[in-house]
């Protein structure tokens, strides 16, 4: 008996290479919509115009829609371990250390519209959560606040944290986070902080010095310098 070739038991589907685009027109198309409109009020029907392909591709390549959110949400991100290694190495001096935390959220504003977009898609998740935001703090945020933590209970001479410590954690990443969640606002106000060809390194600059300012504060307060 003659074989059927494995082919005939499978719908055509499209050459690899049509599907590479395919897939990454609709990761590309979702992210712009997903950050700029949010999950519920972005219909598949845009989201496949948008790519410039049938609706059915979303459903083909991602399973529906919350699948297509998720790829979007999680894949452009490496691993959070690779941001961490940046800072988190005991015999970094201070500045240094602060300068690698704050490369990871400084990195995409180097890199165009698109890591931007993303991370305003994870800011917009923050507020309108689809349930992938607990999964983003336990695998993400809270592995980099850790770090945090750690690098600071190491400079304070401390085997764990205290509250004013979690506290100081947040006020220096909030310095970060900040240049994306008011990024927009940043353009319009001041639009030559943002313009600069060196405008991510003067940030990056900027951000260590506030952070070590507001470290010294913190000492000085527990030092009895400044009051509680």
């Amino acid at each position: 008996m003659t074989a059927i070739p494995p082919e005939a038991h499978t719908p055509h589907r499209p050459t690899r290479c049509d599907g590479e685009e395919s897939r990454e027109r609709l990761l590309q198309a979702g992210l712009r919509l997903f950050a700029h409109q949010g999950f519920s009020k972005t219909s598949t029907r845009e989201l496949a115009e948008a790519a410039n392909v049938n609706v059915a591709a979303i459903s083909y390549y991602f399973g529906d829609k919350l699948g297509l959110y998720r790829a979007v949400f999680f894949e452009p991100k490496g691993p959070v371990t690779h941001d961490i290694a940046r800072f988190a190495d005991p015999a970094l001096p201070l500045p240094d250390a602060l300068r690698g935390f704050f490369a990871g959220f400084l990195e995409p504003l180097r890199q165009g519209d698109l890591l931007r977009l993303c991370m305003k898609l994870h800011f917009r998740e923050m507020l309108e959560p689809t349930g992938l935001w607990e999964e983003e703090v336990d695998q993400g945020i809270r592995p980099m606040h850790e770090a945090l933590v750690a690098l600071l209970c190491r400079h304070f001479a401390q085997d764990t944290a205290d509250d004013d410590l979690e506290r100081l954690a947040f006020c220096i990443a909030g310095l970060a986070v900040h240049l994306h969640v008011g990024h927009e606002l940043i353009d319009q106000l001041t639009p030559g902080l943002n313009a600069a060809t060196d405008a991510v390194d003067r940030w990056s600059d900027r951000l260590v010095m506030y952070a070590q300012a507001m470290i010294e504060a913190e000492k000085a307060r527990r030092s009895g310098a400044l009051n509680s």
